[in-house]
């Protein structure tokens, strides 16, 4: 859509497979020209593991997560369990809510156990590409 003065700031289509379903994904760096934030959308309708191993960021990164029904967001039907720090502290999250990853925290696993009814999680970067820290 570049064609245009203000073209280069949308991005047809940004979509790539990842699990079970397409991610929407906008990459700052790669899609809006260096800035610094990036967004990926999951639709989860099935039990998933998500992140498999433990790892962490040089970026803060947010999660959002909410029941699939955008009319009706309080109407989550799943449990989803996020392990957090070195000592892999269990959380369960089984109802709309937002986490916050600060930059160096260690997360992982991330697993989507039950799913009853859609969860869209929104996962959201303050930074221009995604990328590990290796844990050391």
């Amino acid at each position: 859509m570049a064609e245009t003065k203000y073209g280069k700031y949308f991005v047809k289509e940004p979509l790539t497979k990842g699990g079970p379903f397409p991610i929407l994904v906008a990459y700052g760096g790669k899609d809006f020209g260096g800035a610094n934030f990036s967004i990926r959308v999951h639709y989860q309708t099935e039990p998933y593991l998500m992140i498999k191993e433990p790892h962490k960021h040089d970026f803060d990164q947010f999660y959002v997560i909410m029941a699939g029904d955008l009319a009706n967001v309080r109407d989550f039907g799943a449990v989803i369990e996020l392990f957090l720090g070195e000592e892999g502290e269990k959380h369960i999250i089984d109802t709309t809510m937002c986490v916050h990853i600060p930059k160096g925290l260690i997360h992982g696993p991330l697993e989507f156990k039950k799913v009853d009814k859609p969860v869209i999680l929104l996962d959201i970067l303050a930074a221009p590409e995604y990328s590990t820290v290796p844990i050391s």
